[in-house]
């Protein structure tokens, strides 16, 4: 049996030590020994990445952003870091449910960029739909309805979660570099720009359990109108930007 491609599982922090560990212990029980956790620290004040580091296993591989950057490009940074085949996000908080890793990588093989599902950590049950109120989940048949796709990411309506995702390699020239007015969402922008160029998967399986808490860079609280109606106006800009990408890459 061919051996698994190898992992960069790319982790931003900031102020995470409270719930850390947990999650790194998830994620290093999955990892083989050719992998990393590559960890980029956004200038913590709570010595998550002394903690981190502490850990002493030799696949944690930390950085320390200079200065404050936000999660945006701390992400952006590790994925431009990262060495290996495959690279899978990673939020700080979260637990990891066993099998997440091997699954997201077989699904690599058939879709460049993969989402999947996600549980809540209290409740084991998926998130709900802000607009329909239905649980919110991926179906695999969906994948390749693009315009569909692209619609429920303008209606906010699309679960993407970059903690979910994973991403070969040859994804990168579609993803990186981020765009310049990228300050939000930046899974809706893997999410968009692999949905443009058809080659994005979704999973069914739920990979992670996602604690929700009131530090988390994203919640699924409802925006007042102003922070809505600028996030359509950033999610337009992105779809283009995405054609765009795909145009150039198949001119190449």
């Amino acid at each position: 049996m061919p051996e698994r491609p190898s992992v960069s599982v790319c982790m931003a922090t900031y102020n995470g030590s409270r719930f850390v560990r947990e999650q790194i212990d998830s994620i290093l029980a999955q990892l083989h020994e050719h992998d990393e956790l590559l960890v980029i620290d956004d200038e913590s004040t709570d010595g998550t990445a002394d903690l981190v580091e502490d850990i002493g296993d030799r696949r944690i591989v930390v950085h320390r952003n200079a200065r404050n950057l936000g999660y945006v490009r701390t992400f952006e940074r590790a994925l431009t870091l990262a060495r290996n085949e495959v690279l899978v996000l990673s939020d700080q908080d979260d637990v990891w449910i066993d099998g997440r890793l091997d699954a997201l990588v077989d699904a690599t093989a058939s879709h460049a960029v993969v989402a999947s599902n996600l549980l809540l950590l209290e409740s084991h049950a998926p998130l709900r739909s802000p607009i329909t109120g239905r649980p919110w989940l991926l179906r695999s048949r969906d994948a390749a309805r693009r315009m569909r796709n692209e619609a429920r990411i303008l209606l906010g309506d699309a679960p993407y979660f970059g903690c979910t995702m994973a991403l070969r390699r040859d994804a990168l020239d579609l993803v990186l570099p981020f765009p310049d007015h990228l300050d939000e969402s930046h899974d809706l922008w893997i999410a968009t720009v692999a949905n443009a160029s058809a080659v994005l998967g979704h999973l069914e399986q739920p990979t992670l359990l996602r604690r929700v808490h009131s530090d988390n860079a994203s919640t699924p609280r409802p925006r007042g109108v102003r922070a809505a109606l600028r996030s359509r106006l950033l999610l337009l800009r992105l779809w283009r930007e995405a054609r765009r990408r795909r145009s150039s890459l198949r001119s190449r």
